[in-house]
């Protein structure tokens, strides 16, 4: 049986791919704690300084696999799914201490949209839909969804999305925010893997401090923000690539980044 998540690590960028074409790569519980799993390798590898997301197929993610949930039964709540499958992959990309860059390469549905906009930086085909499709089966966003959308669109866009089930072309996604860049399909994965080479060349450590302090800025106010800017700058001030970045810079030669 062919695998869930597929992987390949080359020049420390490792991508992971979903990997249920067929189904238009929806998420089982086992393909969830399959990704879960890479996560959580990429962040104790120290080879690994960049991470591309990505799926076979046409479609990104159609969301959640319907008969799979369908078929626990009626005593079944779908809060266990939301945190056996979806809270722990969200969790994973944020609080990874490395970039996420997000291939959307077709539809991106319900939690399979919703997964693309928690991480770094996302790209997508211009083939690609984002959907969030749980207002029509009465379901609310799931895999923060009501966290991220708000924070990226604004409550009256957020609200649209969901509420009137609002279909999302890539360009229009550039527009509000939702993504980076849109591009003919048979660019994207090129300039996924340039940016991901051009991640993974640079101080990863100072990367992943940025990342905290983003995450921590959700809900810090200002004092504590200017805080914890100070106390993660001393931490990047110890870091061998502040060093060499500084070194470099004084020679006047390109830096030779570690990720240390």
């Amino acid at each position: 049986m062919a695998s869930l998540i597929t992987t390949n690590l080359n020049k420390s960028v490792l991508t992971i791919q979903l990997n249920r074409p067929k189904q238009l790569n929806s998420f089982t519980e086992p393909m969830a704690k399959d990704l879960q799993q890479e996560l959580q390798e990429a962040k104790e590898n120290n080879d690994v300084r960049c991470v591309l997301l990505t799926a076979t197929g046409k479609a990104f993610c159609a969301g959640q696999d319907l008969p799979e949930v369908v078929e626990k039964g009626d005593d079944y709540e779908l809060g266990d799914t939301v945190r056996a499958s979806y809270n722990p992959v969200i969790k994973a990309i944020r609080h990874l201490e490395k970039p996420v860059v997000c291939a959307v390469n077709g539809t991106a549905a319900g939690a399979g949209a919703n997964i693309a906009f928690a991480c770094d930086i996302v790209l997508a085909s211009n083939e690609a839909i984002f959907v969030q499709s749980f207002s029509k089966i009465g379901l609310i966003p799931d895999s923060g969804g009501t966290f991220f959308l708000p924070q990226l669109v604004g409550l009256q866009r957020a609200n649209a999305m969901y509420l009137l089930d609002e279909k999302i072309t890539p360009q229009k996604a550039v527009e509000m925010g939702l993504i980076h860049k849109a591009m003919e399909a048979d660019q994207l994965m090129d300039e996924a893997e340039k940016i991901c080479l051009k991640l993974a060349s640079m101080p990863t450590k100072g990367l992943g401090l940025y990342k905290r302090a983003i995450n921590q800025s959700l809900q810090n106010n200002l004092e504590e923000q200017l805080e914890l800017e100070a106390d993660l700058q001393t931490e990047a001030g110890n870091t061998r690539d502040y060093h060499e970045g500084v070194q470099a810079f004084l020679e006047k030669r390109k830096p030779e980044f570690k990720g240390e």
